[in-house]
């Protein structure tokens, strides 16, 4: 009776070690998915840009990736190709009535804020699908406008790539040494 009364503290003590074992687990796994959660951790943290153009207000949401010593246009971003235009998900550009962008017509909602850089012009590509990472699943078919811009000289370096939305609502793209800038306007129509 001994014997067996030994045999089954040894037995709940292992089965006890084995739950403290999981529990301890368990809580290191729930703590390294909310570190991944808290985006304000990454490499390329989020930033947000807010501005208006006439009545319409716009809100991007990007990450601001860094330069780190590396040559940004035409090798960490290669020209011609398709950029998410900042990292980790798609920035997202959004607008809550109908505006004019370089002219043309974008009807209110949230789009993907797609770039394809050139030396001497740029596309600016608003993309249906806003909501994905990266631009690995880009689908020209799902482009709501393209429009073209004109890349110059930044008045300064920018370390950090940043947003900004001026009172008239010009949106201007900061990186590296680059300023690319695009003009939205109110359509004039408020969305219903």
């Amino acid at each position: 009776m001994l014997f067996n009364t030994l045999n089954n503290l040894k037995s709940m003590k292992k089965r006890a070690q084995k739950s403290f074992t999981l529990l301890i687990a368990l809580l290191f796994c729930t703590f390294l998915v909310n570190a991944q959660d808290d985006k304000s951790k990454r490499p390329s943290p989020p930033a947000q840009a807010s501005g208006k153009a006439g009545a319409a207000n716009i809100k991007i949401e990007y990450s601001q990736p860094s330069v780190k010593g590396r040559k940004v246009w035409g090798e960490l971003v290669p020209y011609g190709q398709v950029w998410r235009t900042g990292a980790n998900e798609a920035t997202t550009f959004e607008v809550d009535q109908d505006v004019k962008v370089q002219g043309q017509t974008l009807p209110a909602g949230k789009y993907a804020l797609f770039t394809i850089p050139g030396e001497k012009e740029w596309t600016i590509v608003f993309n249906k699908t806003a909501q994905q990472w990266g631009a690995f699943k880009y689908d020209e078919a799902q482009d709501a406008l393209r429009v073209k811009a004109t890349p110059k000289k930044a008045p300064q370096a920018m370390e950090k790539l940043t947003f900004k939305v001026d009172q008239k609502g010009k949106v201007s793209l900061f990186w590296e040494n680059m300023e690319v800038d695009f003009q939205v306007s109110s359509a004039g129509k408020a969305k219903s």
